[in-house]
């Protein structure tokens, strides 16, 4: 517990793309903020638009890219701040880095186990079809690597468990 009167935790979201990870991060992050909670979202869209423009979708840019997002969670933690962050993070030696860094205690990894069907299905950019037609390279799940969490806290599939009953999974691990 800190001066916030919270303990600061990184809750990970990870999974590949359209798996609902940066939906599920801001349905978490208003509802710990309805509950009185300080909490922030990290995702593509905030780094890879400003800190991380310079990177690549590469192996080496995404490992950096993830290496980045942890420095970034650890200064938020630092400052009493509950951190979700919502990234493909498609290596396990990256996420455990992560789980390393902030500590097991504080670290909880939420793997969206939805199936790339699923994915595909909700791909408004049609970068799936994109990186299929070959326009795309280095696409997680379809031309690049995923590799599934070994040890992941929470496990969802978000095709058969709605949002609310996903944060509520998530609200009884995290404050437990």
């Amino acid at each position: 517990m800190n001066k916030n009167k919270q303990t600061p935790r990184l809750v990970w979201f990870t999974g590949l793309s359209g798996a609902g990870k940066t939906t599920l991060a801001n349905a978490l992050h208003k509802k710990l903020s309805e509950q009185g909670f300080s909490s922030y979202v990290l995702d593509g869209d905030n780094i890879r638009c400003g800190i991380n423009r310079d990177l690549s979708f590469s192996p080496q840019d995404r490992s950096e890219n993830i290496r980045r997002v942890i420095e970034i969670a650890s200064l938020f933690l630092d400052a009493g701040i509950i951190v979700i962050t919502a990234f493909i993070s498609p290596y396990e030696k990256d996420r455990q880095k992560a789980k390393n860094k902030i500590g097991k205690a504080n670290f909880i990894e939420v793997y969206l186990s939805t199936p790339l069907d699923v994915c595909e299905s909700r791909d408004v950019k049609n970068l799936y079809k994109k990186a299929r037609s070959g326009e795309i390279t280095d696409f997680t799940g379809i031309n690049a690597p995923y590799e599934v969490p070994i040890s992941a806290d929470i496990k969802i599939d978000t095709s058969n468990l709605s949002i609310e009953k996903s944060v509520d999974k998530i609200l009884k691990r995290v404050f437990k």
